[in-house]
């Protein structure tokens, strides 16, 4: 069975859905509404919609006759949760590369070669 993040990144795979998302991120909208800007069927949209749907980043209200649909951002916040352990871990990376980096420019530069007295290779 797939976990709530299955779903999420599964939906998230596909750029018409992010770009459903991005447009529903300025408020609601309705399926011809969202459908406008693509090449696409208003049922290739609905598709689009349910995948959605099913990952809990959509959901559908009822206004008269009007059927709009709005971003649930809960799962994206979850997404985003897992996703900041692994930024944090590269982030301690990069910063070790850095100083790393650093320490040998700075031995480049005319400091010398560390351990030796006078900061030449020995022969």
């Amino acid at each position: 069975m797939p976990t709530d993040l299955d779903a999420t990144f599964a939906a998230l795979a596909d750029p018409t859905r992010r770009a459903i998302l991005a447009r529903l991120a300025a408020g609601e909208a309705t399926v011809t509404e969202l459908a406008a800007p693509f090449a696409m069927s208003q049922p290739a949209v609905s598709k689009h919609l349910r995948v959605l749907e099913r990952a809990g980043l959509v959901s559908r209200g009822r206004d008269a006759q009007r059927r709009p649909c709005r971003l649930e951002a809960a799962p994206l916040r979850e997404a985003t949760a897992w996703l900041a352990a692994y930024r944090d871990h590269w982030a301690e990376r990069y910063q070790r590369l850095d100083a790393l980096l650093d320490e040998l420019r700075s031995t480049e530069d005319g400091q010398g070669i560390p351990g030796t007295a006078d900061g030449r290779a020995n022969p």
